[in-house]
């Protein structure tokens, strides 16, 4: 996903989105342990989207802060 579909929700689903995406990136670390991991660049788009969600969420709070 970019960036501007992050901004385009709000704080709750982005919090819903980041629980399943960490959820997601620990059965692909298990995955890759056991030798099962099929796709490696998704081990890679999850870390990206998890950093996109962080970012935008920062933002969020520091625009709530702000005003």
């Amino acid at each position: 996903m970019s960036a501007k579909e992050f901004t385009a929700k709000t704080p709750d689903q982005l919090r819903d989105q980041l629980v399943a995406l960490k959820k997601e990136a620990f059965n692909l670390r298990f995955q890759q342990a056991t030798g099962q991991l099929e796709n490696t660049a998704r081990m890679r788009a999850v870390r990206r989207d998890v950093a996109r969600i962080k970012t935008v969420l920062n933002q969020k709070a520091a625009e709530a802060a702000a005003n």
